[in-house]
């Protein structure tokens, strides 16, 4: 999750050596989730390393390893939209635990990600990234600004996944890039581009079934990647506030279209869509 983000050099290809609560299977890594995962001592604020990063949502520190972080899940964002103090009761352990419930479906695909186990209700134990400054978007169906920007109507299904990169830059509003601009912008070398693209679409792959067995369209979701040694790993968070998750009976809004309910029923949808992914 943290790391200052250089210009790539010309390394060699990413390698597959395991660590910790991996294995190799011919020439694919598989990620093993923790038994420990689920459960954990809360973090004392004395056990909390130095705060490293605070942003809208989390703040992180640094912990006892210093090949890992602790990212921990605010209730109330820094900033909110004017006349809007939306706060859903819990929210901080509601995202750490729907983090930590994908993140490992993801891993026991063989999908590397940061987690490695929770600590107490809001708190994870993650792998120290040097963050790749790209917001990658899978898109299973027609929403948002893709409906905007392509005339096309809203909740159309999709013939094939929809990959879109995003530069991530407050200053200009994250825009849209393709590989030529990422390229220019020295964000990742093309062995990485490839690795996120192949990542990101075996992730989409994955989770349509899983969502699928708990009545959910996975309409969109966002991924954010980091370089953890000499593997890309996915970061951040996976909640439903970077994700488009409706109702596949109802098309009613689960993720993180909610912002447009009233704050009651954002906290309804929210405390329902964790029900779902985690019960």
């Amino acid at each position: 999750m943290s790391g200052k983000n250089s210009r790539p050099s010309s390394h060699s290809p990413l390698t597959l050596s395991p660590s910790k609560g991996e294995r190799v299977e011919g020439e694919r890594k598989v990620f093993q989730y923790p038994a420990n995962a689920g459960t954990g001592s809360p973090v004392t604020r004395a056990e909390r390393g130095r705060q490293l990063y605070e942003g809208k949502w989390k703040v992180l520190y640094e912990a006892a390893e210093p090949d890992h972080l602790i990212l921990r899940f605010k209730d109330v964002p820094s900033f909110r939209r004017a006349g809007r103090p939306t706060r859903v009761p819990g929210r901080g352990s509601l995202k750490a635990r729907i983090t930590a419930r994908l993140f490992a479906e993801l891993m026991g695909q063989g999908i590397p990600t940061h987690f490695v186990k929770m600590l107490g209700e809001r708190e994870l134990l993650v792998r120290r990234l040097e963050m790749i400054r790209l917001e990658v978007v899978l898109r299973n169906v027609v929403a948002g600004s893709l409906a905007a920007r392509l005339g096309m109507e809203s909740g159309t299904p999709l013939s094939a996944p929809v990959l879109e990169l995003y530069y991530k830059s407050d200053a200009l509003g994250d825009p849209l890039v393709n590989e030529s601009h990422v390229f220019a912008l020295g964000l990742a070398t093309g062995a990485e581009l490839r690795t996120i693209r192949e990542t990101a679409l075996r992730a989409n792959r994955a989770l349509l079934p899983f969502f699928a067995e708990r009545e959910i369209l996975l309409a969109d979701f966002k991924l954010e990647f980091g370089r953890h040694r000499a593997t890309l790993m996915v970061g951040d968070e996976l909640t439903p506030d970077g994700c488009r998750f409706w109702d596949r009976a109802t098309q009613a809004r689960l993720g993180k279209e909610r912002s447009r309910m009233s704050p009651a029923q954002e906290a309804a949808r929210y405390h329902e869509i964790y029900a779902r992914i985690c019960a």
